[in-house]
């Protein structure tokens, strides 16, 4: 082992020795106040993802680097390890007003935090099958906790838990038996090996073997995505689990996962060669144009912000799954820009749900933001930059985000799911907009008192929509980072 090594190790051991020590600080509460050791938490959770994240991005140049056959760090783990580093770091203070809030200990979902975050980060390096269960493992038994943590919120959260844990129980298993069929039929379970494999062909009579634990892998890529038909858990998760809980399903949780899939795609022949007709290609078109699709179309139904934002996530993992199958040299970039332009406008959005929250009661239905903008114009601005950005108006970051996703889907020829993306695109402008609608209508009569915001939250609500405008308004230093980092 070199000496560079165990340097690239240190983002993921600093989070983990992080949710250790929040670990023992509830652990040790003892008579210390309850408030003080929660703040300890949240302090403990912000210096060590900012850790992490300076960490993350001094170690890159020693890119590329393979640590144990599981993992691999390289210019996709370096820029996609950042952004789930980040985007936990400004769920961690855009919680911090919410969960202060609360009348039980809090300090624990700091932890699970961190150890979720930990998992994600496993992801962005795994380049093994292994590598795969471990780190989705060690994220998804975190978000079950995360999920039903707040227990003031009674039975909404507990049924959130209980679906996801269920769920997601059934997609591992599919994913663990996919491995298995896999390694039975190929002999191998690193990505590079085993796609050389099957393109140098099966050996005979294990061609079904074969496609069935591809299929299989696949279910537990798609659900831990929830792409369309593995969704159905999304909306109830992203409406009963906590505020920023969600923010942090949405984001972090899926950074992980796409960078396994970055490399899936980038390691098959059956993407490059979608003339073929069959193979990862058309599986994964479909998945992409129906994810758009249906995502787009049930988001049009619902009052609910938090279940339109978790329908409005569904088709836009669709969209970055078109990027993903472009191919050539715009593709992986192009996911990897709408990925980052995805976790800031999502994030901002979340945040301001957050803000508005609380614990026994969230902001969940249309009506809490009727008249945002006359109440509190600068928290109604965000959100309204989210949508924006979301909906792909010019001059934020989803604006450009779309167009750099559609070049690259036309550089690749696949016209088929540019038409889908289009109609998609303008499906979506319907409802989101209704929540600028919402916020511009007359303001209702005040039935509580306004939540404040706190420092922390707002210094993460200000860089955010900082990022957001800035990715919108000039793109070409992010253009020019991906560039480097992922060659070229």
């Amino acid at each position: 082992m070199s000496g560079e090594t165990p340097m690239v190790l240190l983002p993921l051991g600093i989070t983990a020795a992080s949710a250790l020590a929040v670990m023992l600080a509830a652990a040790v509460r003892g008579p210390t106040p309850r408030a003080a050791t929660g703040r300890a938490a949240e302090a403990l959770s912000v210096l060590g993802l900012a850790a992490a994240l300076g960490s993350q991005l001094a170690v890159a140049g020693a890119a590329p680097r393979r640590v144990t056959p599981l993992f691999v760090f390289d210019g996709v783990s370096s820029i996609l390890g950042a952004v789930v580093l980040a985007s936990a770091l400004a769920v961690v203070l855009l919680a911090s007003a919410y969960l202060r809030r609360l009348d039980e200990p809090w300090e624990e979902i700091y932890a699970l935090l961190l150890l979720g975050t930990a998992g994600a980060l496993a992801l962005t390096s795994s380049d093994h099958l292994v590598g795969l269960v471990l780190g989705l493992e060690t994220l998804s038994v975190s978000l079950y906790g995360l999920v039903a943590s707040v227990r003031t919120r009674g039975d909404e959260a507990l049924e959130a838990a209980m679906k996801y844990l269920v769920l997601a129980g059934a997609a591992s298993a599919f994913l663990l038996f996919g491995v298995a069929l896999l390694y039975a039929s190929v002999g191998t379970l690193e990505l590079p090996a085993l796609t050389a494999e099957l393109s140098a062909g099966t050996p005979a009579g294990s061609e079904l073997v074969t496609v069935a634990g591809l299929a299989f892998v696949l279910v537990g890529i798609g659900f831990k995505l929830a792409l369309v038909p593995f969704h159905l858990w999304t909306p109830d998760v992203y409406q009963g689990a906590p505020a920023p809980i969600t923010a942090f399903v949405a984001t972090v949780s899926k950074g992980g996962v796409v960078a396994f899939l970055l490399r899936l795609v980038a390691a098959a022949g059956a993407v490059a060669r979608p003339e073929d007709g069959e193979g990862l290609f058309v599986v994964l078109a479909l998945l992409a144009g129906a994810s758009i699709l249906v995502g787009n179309l049930l988001a049009l139904l619902q009052r609910d912000v938090k279940r339109l934002l978790a329908y409005s996530s569904i088709a836009h993992l669709g969209y970055l799954l078109v990027a993903l199958l472009a191919g050539g040299e715009l593709g992986p970039r192009a996911a990897v820009f709408y990925l980052i332009a995805y976790a800031v406008t999502i994030l901002l959005a979340f945040g301001v749900v957050t803000i508005l929250s609380r614990a026994e009661q969230e902001a969940g239905d249309l009506d809490a933001y009727r008249g945002l903008f006359w109440r509190r114009p600068i928290l109604a601005s965000a959100m309204a930059a989210a949508v924006f950005s979301l909906a792909g108006i010019p001059l934020t970051a989803g604006f450009v985000a779309k167009l750099y996703l559609l070049l690259a889907a036309l550089d690749g020829s696949r016209f088929g799911l540019v038409g889908i993306l289009v109609v998609g695109s303008v499906l979506g402008l319907y409802y989101y907009l209704r929540v600028v609608v919402a916020m511009l209508a007359t303001p209702e009569p005040e039935t509580a008192a306004s939540e404040p915001v706190g420092a922390s939250g707002g210094v993460a609500l200000a860089g955010l929509g900082a990022v957001l405008i800035w990715i919108g308004v000039a793109p070409s230093a992010w253009l020019r980072i991906l560039g480097i980092w992922l060659g070229g």
